[in-house]
Protein backbone atom coordinates (compact mmCIF):
# COMPACT_ATOMS: atom_id res chain seq x y z
CA UNK A 1 0.00 0.00 0.00
CA UNK A 2 2.84 2.55 0.80
CA UNK A 3 4.24 2.10 -2.82
CA UNK A 4 0.77 2.68 -4.14
CA UNK A 5 -0.19 -1.22 -4.81
CA UNK A 6 -2.97 -3.03 -4.13
CA UNK A 7 -2.15 -6.40 -2.96
CA UNK A 8 -4.32 -9.68 -3.47
CA UNK A 9 -4.64 -13.06 -1.64
CA UNK A 10 -5.81 -15.59 -3.81
CA UNK A 11 -6.18 -18.93 -1.38
CA UNK A 12 -7.29 -21.61 -2.86
CA UNK A 13 -10.54 -23.52 -1.21
CA UNK A 14 -10.41 -27.49 -1.99
CA UNK A 15 -13.91 -27.45 0.07
CA UNK A 16 -15.48 -26.01 -2.90
CA UNK A 17 -14.87 -27.97 -5.42
CA UNK A 18 -15.75 -30.86 -2.56
CA UNK A 19 -19.62 -29.09 -2.69
CA UNK A 20 -19.54 -29.50 -6.09
CA UNK A 21 -19.07 -33.14 -6.45
CA UNK A 22 -21.37 -33.52 -4.18
CA UNK A 23 -23.80 -31.19 -6.15
CA UNK A 24 -22.57 -33.11 -9.40
CA UNK A 25 -23.04 -36.47 -7.50
CA UNK A 26 -26.84 -35.61 -6.52
CA UNK A 27 -27.26 -34.28 -10.30
CA UNK A 28 -26.90 -37.92 -11.74
CA UNK A 29 -29.41 -38.82 -9.16
CA UNK A 30 -31.86 -35.89 -10.89
CA UNK A 31 -31.68 -33.85 -7.25
CA UNK A 32 -30.78 -30.44 -8.34
CA UNK A 33 -29.48 -28.68 -5.82
CA UNK A 34 -28.38 -24.37 -5.33
CA UNK A 35 -26.35 -24.51 -2.55
CA UNK A 36 -26.60 -20.93 -2.49
CA UNK A 37 -30.51 -20.92 -1.51
CA UNK A 38 -30.43 -23.50 1.15
CA UNK A 39 -32.13 -23.06 4.17
CA UNK A 40 -30.19 -21.16 6.74
CA UNK A 41 -32.30 -22.80 9.71
CA UNK A 42 -32.02 -26.59 8.87
CA UNK A 43 -32.56 -28.50 11.85
CA UNK A 44 -30.72 -31.81 10.81
CA UNK A 45 -27.89 -29.54 10.04
CA UNK A 46 -27.48 -27.74 13.33
CA UNK A 47 -28.00 -31.23 15.28
CA UNK A 48 -24.80 -32.72 13.11
CA UNK A 49 -23.52 -29.88 14.58
CA UNK A 50 -24.33 -29.57 18.26
CA UNK A 51 -23.41 -33.69 18.28
CA UNK A 52 -20.31 -32.96 16.93
CA UNK A 53 -20.39 -35.46 13.75
CA UNK A 54 -18.37 -32.91 11.82
CA UNK A 55 -15.39 -34.99 10.12
CA UNK A 56 -15.31 -33.66 6.58
CA UNK A 57 -17.02 -30.28 7.59
CA UNK A 58 -15.31 -27.17 6.61
CA UNK A 59 -13.68 -25.80 9.77
CA UNK A 60 -14.98 -27.77 12.24
CA UNK A 61 -12.99 -30.54 12.05
CA UNK A 62 -10.79 -30.62 14.76
CA UNK A 63 -11.12 -32.12 18.37
CA UNK A 64 -10.69 -28.54 19.85
CA UNK A 65 -13.86 -27.52 17.32
CA UNK A 66 -15.75 -30.69 17.98
CA UNK A 67 -15.32 -29.95 21.46
CA UNK A 68 -16.52 -26.10 21.51
CA UNK A 69 -19.78 -27.21 19.19
CA UNK A 70 -20.85 -29.94 21.96
CA UNK A 71 -20.59 -27.38 24.58
CA UNK A 72 -22.08 -24.36 22.30
CA UNK A 73 -24.89 -26.58 20.29
CA UNK A 74 -25.35 -24.10 17.62
CA UNK A 75 -28.54 -22.82 16.95
CA UNK A 76 -28.34 -20.53 14.07
CA UNK A 77 -26.02 -19.25 11.52
CA UNK A 78 -24.78 -16.49 13.58
CA UNK A 79 -22.91 -19.12 16.28
CA UNK A 80 -21.12 -20.38 13.17
CA UNK A 81 -19.96 -17.29 12.49
CA UNK A 82 -18.62 -16.58 15.75
CA UNK A 83 -17.56 -19.66 16.46
CA UNK A 84 -15.33 -18.98 13.41
CA UNK A 85 -14.14 -15.83 14.60
CA UNK A 86 -13.25 -16.93 18.34
CA UNK A 87 -11.12 -20.48 17.61
CA UNK A 88 -8.21 -18.85 17.52
CA UNK A 89 -5.30 -18.14 19.78
CA UNK A 90 -6.69 -14.84 21.90
CA UNK A 91 -10.13 -15.13 21.76
CA UNK A 92 -10.67 -18.75 22.06
CA UNK A 93 -10.45 -18.04 25.75
CA UNK A 94 -13.94 -15.99 25.54
CA UNK A 95 -15.35 -19.85 23.67
CA UNK A 96 -17.14 -21.11 27.32
CA UNK A 97 -17.96 -17.96 28.07
CA UNK A 98 -20.13 -17.15 24.67
CA UNK A 99 -21.64 -21.13 25.52
CA UNK A 100 -22.78 -20.60 29.04
CA UNK A 101 -24.30 -17.58 28.23
CA UNK A 102 -26.17 -18.88 25.37
CA UNK A 103 -27.13 -21.77 27.01
CA UNK A 104 -28.35 -20.16 30.41
CA UNK A 105 -25.55 -21.86 32.48
CA UNK A 106 -24.01 -17.90 33.08
CA UNK A 107 -26.00 -14.50 33.15
CA UNK A 108 -24.94 -12.14 30.16
CA UNK A 109 -22.14 -9.46 31.30
CA UNK A 110 -23.03 -5.89 30.05
CA UNK A 111 -20.91 -3.08 29.40
CA UNK A 112 -22.89 0.04 28.29
CA UNK A 113 -26.52 0.35 27.56
CA UNK A 114 -26.05 2.65 25.17
CA UNK A 115 -23.87 0.18 23.24
CA UNK A 116 -25.01 -3.68 24.54
CA UNK A 117 -27.79 -4.14 21.25
CA UNK A 118 -24.30 -4.46 19.03
CA UNK A 119 -23.21 -7.16 21.03
CA UNK A 120 -26.46 -9.04 21.07
CA UNK A 121 -25.24 -11.93 18.96
CA UNK A 122 -22.48 -12.54 20.37
CA UNK A 123 -23.28 -13.18 23.84
CA UNK A 124 -22.26 -10.09 25.09
CA UNK A 125 -18.33 -10.22 23.84
CA UNK A 126 -16.55 -8.43 21.49
CA UNK A 127 -16.54 -10.97 18.27
CA UNK A 128 -15.71 -8.64 15.12
CA UNK A 129 -14.21 -5.97 13.91
CA UNK A 130 -17.00 -4.35 12.88
CA UNK A 131 -18.72 -4.40 16.50
CA UNK A 132 -15.38 -2.34 17.32
CA UNK A 133 -16.79 -0.13 14.16
CA UNK A 134 -20.20 0.39 15.67
CA UNK A 135 -19.50 1.06 19.07
CA UNK A 136 -17.16 3.90 18.03
CA UNK A 137 -19.68 5.26 16.29
CA UNK A 138 -22.65 5.00 18.75
CA UNK A 139 -20.59 5.88 21.80
CA UNK A 140 -18.12 7.87 21.07
CA UNK A 141 -19.55 9.54 17.38
CA UNK A 142 -17.25 8.63 15.35
CA UNK A 143 -18.07 8.93 11.32
CA UNK A 144 -17.87 6.17 9.42
CA UNK A 145 -14.47 6.85 8.02
CA UNK A 146 -13.02 7.24 11.29
CA UNK A 147 -14.62 4.27 12.55
CA UNK A 148 -12.82 2.48 9.33
CA UNK A 149 -9.38 4.12 10.49
CA UNK A 150 -10.04 2.76 13.84
CA UNK A 151 -10.44 -0.42 12.58
CA UNK A 152 -7.30 -0.52 10.54
CA UNK A 153 -4.78 0.40 13.00
CA UNK A 154 -6.75 -3.09 15.00
CA UNK A 155 -6.17 -4.86 12.49
CA UNK A 156 -2.76 -4.26 11.91
CA UNK A 157 -1.84 -4.00 15.14
CA UNK A 158 -0.57 -0.13 14.91
CA UNK A 159 0.30 0.77 18.64
CA UNK A 160 1.19 4.10 16.99
CA UNK A 161 -2.40 4.91 15.69
CA UNK A 162 -4.12 3.25 18.40
CA UNK A 163 -2.61 5.80 21.07
CA UNK A 164 -3.54 8.24 19.17
CA UNK A 165 -7.39 7.22 18.72
CA UNK A 166 -7.41 6.72 22.41
CA UNK A 167 -8.28 10.68 23.44
CA UNK A 168 -10.47 10.69 20.79
CA UNK A 169 -12.32 8.01 21.30
CA UNK A 170 -12.48 8.70 25.19
CA UNK A 171 -13.26 12.92 24.33
CA UNK A 172 -16.30 11.64 22.23
CA UNK A 173 -17.86 9.14 25.08
CA UNK A 174 -17.60 12.25 27.21
CA UNK A 175 -19.40 14.27 24.90
CA UNK A 176 -22.46 11.39 24.65
CA UNK A 177 -22.50 11.60 28.24
CA UNK A 178 -20.17 8.35 29.31
CA UNK A 179 -18.99 8.03 32.44
CA UNK A 180 -14.92 8.95 32.11
CA UNK A 181 -14.31 5.33 34.31
CA UNK A 182 -16.38 3.41 32.25
CA UNK A 183 -15.15 5.25 28.82
CA UNK A 184 -11.69 3.85 29.84
CA UNK A 185 -12.90 0.35 30.99
CA UNK A 186 -14.26 0.24 27.01
CA UNK A 187 -11.24 1.47 25.71
CA UNK A 188 -9.27 -0.90 27.33
CA UNK A 189 -11.76 -3.90 25.95
CA UNK A 190 -11.02 -2.30 22.58
CA UNK A 191 -7.21 -2.41 22.94
CA UNK A 192 -7.38 -5.92 24.04
CA UNK A 193 -9.45 -6.96 21.39
CA UNK A 194 -6.66 -5.09 18.84
CA UNK A 195 -4.11 -8.40 19.31
CA UNK A 196 -6.73 -11.11 17.82
CA UNK A 197 -9.38 -8.77 16.15
CA UNK A 198 -11.30 -10.41 13.10
CA UNK A 199 -13.90 -9.29 10.48
CA UNK A 200 -17.56 -10.50 10.58
CA UNK A 201 -17.60 -10.83 6.89
CA UNK A 202 -14.52 -13.12 6.77
CA UNK A 203 -15.99 -15.49 9.30
CA UNK A 204 -19.20 -15.22 7.95
CA UNK A 205 -18.15 -16.16 4.50
CA UNK A 206 -15.97 -19.23 5.94
CA UNK A 207 -19.17 -19.98 8.32
CA UNK A 208 -21.36 -20.09 4.86
CA UNK A 209 -19.37 -21.97 3.35
CA UNK A 210 -18.87 -24.77 6.65
CA UNK A 211 -22.76 -24.56 6.68
CA UNK A 212 -23.27 -25.60 2.89
CA UNK A 213 -20.95 -28.70 4.08
CA UNK A 214 -22.75 -29.34 6.99
CA UNK A 215 -26.37 -29.17 5.16
CA UNK A 216 -24.42 -31.82 2.44
CA UNK A 217 -23.45 -34.40 4.98
CA UNK A 218 -26.93 -33.75 7.41
CA UNK A 219 -29.32 -34.56 4.27
CA UNK A 220 -27.52 -35.85 1.45
CA UNK A 221 -24.69 -37.55 3.63
CA UNK A 222 -23.93 -40.52 0.32
CA UNK A 223 -22.92 -37.72 -2.06
CA UNK A 224 -21.28 -35.69 0.31
CA UNK A 225 -18.65 -38.35 1.54
CA UNK A 226 -18.16 -39.34 -1.60
CA UNK A 227 -17.40 -35.66 -3.08
CA UNK A 228 -14.86 -35.18 -0.26
CA UNK A 229 -13.16 -39.01 -0.76
CA UNK A 230 -13.13 -37.53 -4.91
CA UNK A 231 -11.12 -34.43 -3.22
CA UNK A 232 -8.46 -36.88 -1.52
CA UNK A 233 -8.30 -40.06 -3.46
CA UNK A 234 -4.58 -40.95 -3.58
CA UNK A 235 -4.54 -39.97 0.57
CA UNK A 236 -4.81 -43.36 2.18
CA UNK A 237 -4.57 -42.11 5.38
CA UNK A 238 -7.40 -39.29 4.39
CA UNK A 239 -9.58 -41.67 3.24
CA UNK A 240 -9.87 -44.33 6.10
CA UNK A 241 -10.59 -42.04 8.40
CA UNK A 242 -13.57 -40.89 5.86
CA UNK A 243 -14.21 -44.82 5.00
CA UNK A 244 -14.50 -44.94 9.04
CA UNK A 245 -16.86 -42.17 9.04
CA UNK A 246 -18.70 -43.48 6.24
CA UNK A 247 -18.97 -47.58 7.70
CA UNK A 248 -19.48 -46.79 11.37
CA UNK A 249 -20.05 -43.33 12.08
CA UNK A 250 -22.76 -42.54 9.54
CA UNK A 251 -23.47 -46.27 8.53
CA UNK A 252 -23.60 -45.73 5.19
CA UNK A 253 -24.58 -48.08 2.58
CA UNK A 254 -21.12 -49.15 0.28
CA UNK A 255 -20.21 -51.30 -2.35
CA UNK A 256 -16.61 -52.57 -2.34
CA UNK A 257 -14.09 -52.18 -5.42
CA UNK A 258 -15.57 -54.18 -8.29
CA UNK A 259 -14.73 -54.26 -11.87
CA UNK A 260 -18.60 -54.27 -12.81
CA UNK A 261 -20.03 -51.61 -10.21
CA UNK A 262 -17.22 -49.02 -9.28
CA UNK A 263 -16.03 -45.99 -11.93
CA UNK A 264 -12.15 -44.70 -11.21
CA UNK A 265 -13.55 -42.31 -9.31
CA UNK A 266 -16.09 -42.31 -5.87
CA UNK A 267 -19.74 -42.73 -7.31
CA UNK A 268 -23.14 -43.51 -5.90
CA UNK A 269 -24.79 -46.51 -7.23
CA UNK A 270 -28.75 -45.91 -8.13
CA UNK A 271 -29.72 -47.80 -4.74
CA UNK A 272 -27.95 -45.15 -3.00
CA UNK A 273 -24.93 -46.72 -1.96
CA UNK A 274 -20.90 -45.18 -1.93
CA UNK A 275 -18.92 -47.25 -4.92
CA UNK A 276 -16.05 -47.46 -3.99
CA UNK A 277 -13.45 -45.76 -6.49
CA UNK A 278 -10.92 -48.16 -8.87
CA UNK A 279 -8.59 -45.47 -8.46
CA UNK A 280 -8.26 -44.84 -5.06
CA UNK A 281 -6.39 -48.09 -4.66
CA UNK A 282 -2.53 -47.88 -4.02
CA UNK A 283 -0.27 -47.91 -6.99
CA UNK A 284 -3.31 -47.67 -9.20
CA UNK A 285 -3.99 -44.37 -11.42
CA UNK A 286 -7.41 -42.84 -12.42
CA UNK A 287 -6.53 -42.87 -15.82
CA UNK A 288 -5.78 -46.39 -16.05
CA UNK A 289 -8.93 -47.29 -14.70
CA UNK A 290 -10.99 -44.58 -16.80
CA UNK A 291 -9.55 -47.74 -19.49
CA UNK A 292 -11.79 -50.46 -17.56
CA UNK A 293 -14.74 -47.49 -17.54
CA UNK A 294 -14.75 -47.44 -21.31
CA UNK A 295 -14.58 -51.01 -21.62
CA UNK A 296 -17.85 -51.99 -19.55
CA UNK A 297 -19.48 -48.64 -20.98
CA UNK A 298 -21.60 -52.01 -23.22
CA UNK A 299 -21.96 -54.46 -20.78
CA UNK A 300 -20.72 -55.72 -18.00
CA UNK A 301 -18.03 -58.13 -17.48
CA UNK A 302 -18.87 -61.89 -17.63
CA UNK A 303 -15.59 -63.56 -17.00
CA UNK A 304 -11.46 -63.27 -16.47
CA UNK A 305 -10.99 -63.67 -19.90
CA UNK A 306 -13.96 -61.26 -21.53
CA UNK A 307 -12.11 -58.92 -18.86
CA UNK A 308 -9.19 -59.52 -21.07
CA UNK A 309 -10.49 -59.59 -24.29
CA UNK A 310 -12.66 -56.09 -23.84
CA UNK A 311 -9.58 -54.12 -21.99
CA UNK A 312 -6.07 -54.28 -23.07
CA UNK A 313 -4.24 -55.10 -19.88
CA UNK A 314 -1.21 -54.25 -20.89
CA UNK A 315 -2.35 -50.54 -21.02
CA UNK A 316 -3.60 -51.17 -17.74
CA UNK A 317 -0.24 -52.17 -16.33
CA UNK A 318 0.31 -55.77 -14.13
CA UNK A 319 0.70 -53.79 -10.86
CA UNK A 320 -2.52 -52.46 -10.44
CA UNK A 321 -4.11 -55.40 -11.56
CA UNK A 322 -2.48 -57.19 -9.09
CA UNK A 323 -3.82 -54.46 -6.43
CA UNK A 324 -7.33 -55.02 -7.80
CA UNK A 325 -7.14 -58.34 -7.12
CA UNK A 326 -5.90 -58.26 -3.74
CA UNK A 327 -8.68 -55.69 -2.63
CA UNK A 328 -11.16 -58.22 -4.38
CA UNK A 329 -12.39 -55.81 -7.38
CA UNK A 330 -12.69 -59.34 -10.06
CA UNK A 331 -14.83 -61.19 -6.76
CA UNK A 332 -17.99 -60.63 -9.11
CA UNK A 333 -15.53 -62.82 -12.35
CA UNK A 334 -13.83 -64.95 -9.54
CA UNK A 335 -14.23 -65.28 -6.08
CA UNK A 336 -10.24 -66.85 -5.56
CA UNK A 337 -8.34 -63.71 -5.45
CA UNK A 338 -5.13 -65.81 -5.07
CA UNK A 339 -6.27 -67.56 -8.11
CA UNK A 340 -6.80 -64.10 -9.75
CA UNK A 341 -3.95 -62.95 -8.82
CA UNK A 342 -0.98 -66.04 -9.66
CA UNK A 343 -3.12 -66.02 -13.06
CA UNK A 344 -2.47 -62.14 -14.11
CA UNK A 345 0.73 -63.20 -16.14
CA UNK A 346 -0.67 -65.39 -17.77
CA UNK A 347 -4.28 -62.97 -18.70
CA UNK A 348 -1.65 -60.18 -19.01
CA UNK A 349 -0.22 -62.10 -22.28
CA UNK A 350 -3.65 -63.63 -23.61
CA UNK A 351 -4.79 -59.60 -23.77
CA UNK A 352 -2.17 -58.86 -25.34
CA UNK A 353 -2.22 -61.22 -27.77
CA UNK A 354 -5.67 -60.40 -28.86
CA UNK A 355 -4.97 -56.66 -29.19
CA UNK A 356 -2.12 -57.16 -30.99
CA UNK A 357 -4.27 -59.32 -34.06
CA UNK A 358 -6.81 -56.30 -33.50
CA UNK A 359 -4.74 -53.67 -34.20
CA UNK A 360 -2.83 -55.62 -37.13
CA UNK A 361 -6.16 -56.11 -38.35
CA UNK A 362 -6.20 -59.63 -38.82
CA UNK A 363 -9.54 -61.44 -39.08
CA UNK A 364 -9.77 -64.94 -38.71
CA UNK A 365 -11.85 -67.21 -41.16
CA UNK A 366 -14.84 -67.84 -38.10
CA UNK A 367 -15.05 -64.28 -36.18
CA UNK A 368 -13.85 -61.77 -34.69
CA UNK A 369 -9.59 -60.99 -34.15
CA UNK A 370 -8.00 -62.90 -31.57
CA UNK A 371 -11.68 -64.48 -30.47
CA UNK A 372 -10.05 -67.92 -31.86
CA UNK A 373 -7.44 -67.89 -29.60
CA UNK A 374 -7.29 -69.98 -26.98
CA UNK A 375 -8.42 -69.17 -23.72
CA UNK A 376 -5.09 -69.79 -21.06
CA UNK A 377 -5.44 -72.29 -17.78
CA UNK A 378 -5.73 -70.57 -14.84
CA UNK A 379 -3.42 -70.93 -11.82
CA UNK A 380 -4.91 -74.10 -9.68
CA UNK A 381 -4.20 -72.64 -5.97
CA UNK A 382 -6.25 -72.70 -2.91
CA UNK A 383 -7.35 -69.51 -2.30
CA UNK A 384 -6.17 -67.33 0.44
CA UNK A 385 -7.18 -67.75 4.16
CA UNK A 386 -9.53 -65.05 5.36
CA UNK A 387 -6.85 -63.60 7.40
CA UNK A 388 -4.58 -63.79 4.19
CA UNK A 389 -6.80 -61.98 1.94
CA UNK A 390 -7.58 -59.73 4.71
CA UNK A 391 -4.03 -58.50 4.92
CA UNK A 392 -3.86 -58.32 1.09
CA UNK A 393 -7.12 -56.43 0.73
CA UNK A 394 -5.13 -54.00 3.42
CA UNK A 395 -1.87 -53.82 1.05
CA UNK A 396 -4.15 -52.86 -1.63
CA UNK A 397 -6.52 -50.36 -0.48
CA UNK A 398 -4.35 -48.79 2.70
CA UNK A 399 -6.74 -50.15 5.36
CA UNK A 400 -9.11 -52.97 6.36
CA UNK A 401 -12.48 -52.48 3.97
CA UNK A 402 -14.28 -55.79 4.43
CA UNK A 403 -13.69 -56.78 7.94
CA UNK A 404 -11.07 -56.21 10.48
CA UNK A 405 -8.44 -59.40 12.15
CA UNK A 406 -10.32 -58.86 15.16
CA UNK A 407 -13.76 -59.49 14.09
CA UNK A 408 -13.67 -63.34 14.51
CA UNK A 409 -12.94 -62.02 18.04
CA UNK A 410 -15.90 -59.42 18.82
CA UNK A 411 -17.89 -61.37 21.47
CA UNK A 412 -15.11 -62.50 23.81
CA UNK A 413 -13.47 -59.16 23.72
CA UNK A 414 -16.90 -57.72 25.07
CA UNK A 415 -17.18 -60.16 27.35
CA UNK A 416 -14.09 -59.29 28.69
CA UNK A 417 -14.74 -55.88 28.65
CA UNK A 418 -12.62 -54.28 26.02
CA UNK A 419 -12.95 -51.28 24.58
CA UNK A 420 -11.66 -50.05 21.00
CA UNK A 421 -9.34 -47.66 20.17
CA UNK A 422 -12.21 -45.35 19.25
CA UNK A 423 -14.64 -46.25 22.28
CA UNK A 424 -11.70 -45.04 24.82
CA UNK A 425 -10.55 -41.42 22.53
CA UNK A 426 -14.52 -40.96 23.02
CA UNK A 427 -14.41 -41.87 26.69
CA UNK A 428 -11.13 -39.68 26.80
CA UNK A 429 -12.90 -36.69 25.39
CA UNK A 430 -15.51 -37.09 27.40
CA UNK A 431 -13.17 -36.74 30.62
CA UNK A 432 -15.02 -39.84 31.87
CA UNK A 433 -12.14 -41.96 31.81
CA UNK A 434 -9.50 -40.53 34.38
CA UNK A 435 -10.78 -41.54 37.59
CA UNK A 436 -11.73 -44.66 36.32
CA UNK A 437 -8.65 -45.10 34.66
CA UNK A 438 -6.67 -44.54 37.90
CA UNK A 439 -8.61 -47.08 39.58
CA UNK A 440 -8.36 -49.71 37.07
CA UNK A 441 -4.56 -49.48 37.08
CA UNK A 442 -4.50 -49.54 40.82
CA UNK A 443 -6.77 -52.55 40.95
CA UNK A 444 -4.86 -54.61 38.28
CA UNK A 445 -2.02 -53.29 39.64
CA UNK A 446 -3.15 -55.21 43.14
CA UNK A 447 -4.28 -58.73 41.81
CA UNK A 448 -1.23 -58.70 39.62
CA UNK A 449 0.94 -58.70 42.43
CA UNK A 450 -0.89 -61.35 44.07
CA UNK A 451 -1.76 -63.37 41.21
CA UNK A 452 2.07 -63.65 40.25
CA UNK A 453 0.81 -62.50 36.43
CA UNK A 454 3.30 -60.88 34.10
CA UNK A 455 0.75 -58.74 32.23
CA UNK A 456 -1.30 -56.13 33.75
CA UNK A 457 -4.50 -55.46 31.68
CA UNK A 458 -6.34 -52.13 31.75
CA UNK A 459 -10.03 -52.33 30.81
CA UNK A 460 -12.13 -49.52 30.09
Amino acid sequence: EQAGLVKFDFLGLKTLTVIQNALDLLKQRNVEIDIGAIDLEDQPTYDLYASAKTVAVFQVESSGMMDALKRMKPTCIEDIVALVALYRPGPMENIPQYCDVKNGRADRETLLPLIDHILDETQGIIVYQEQVMQIAQEMAGYSLGGADLLRRAMGKKIQEAMDAERPKFLDGAANNGVDKDKAMEVWNLLDKFANYGFNKSHAAAYAVVSYQTAWLKANHPVEFMAGVMNCDIHLTDKLAIYFEEVKKQLKLPYTPPCVNRSFATFTVSSDGALVYALGALKNVGVEAMRLIEEARSDAEFVTLFDFARRVDLKRVGKRPLEMLARAGAFDVLDRNRRRVFDSLDALVNYSAAIHEQRNSNQVSLFGEAGDDLPEPRLSPVQDWLPAERLDEEATAIGFYLSGHPLDDYALALNRKGVSSLAEIEEKVQGGALIAKLAATISGRQERKSARGNRFAFVQG
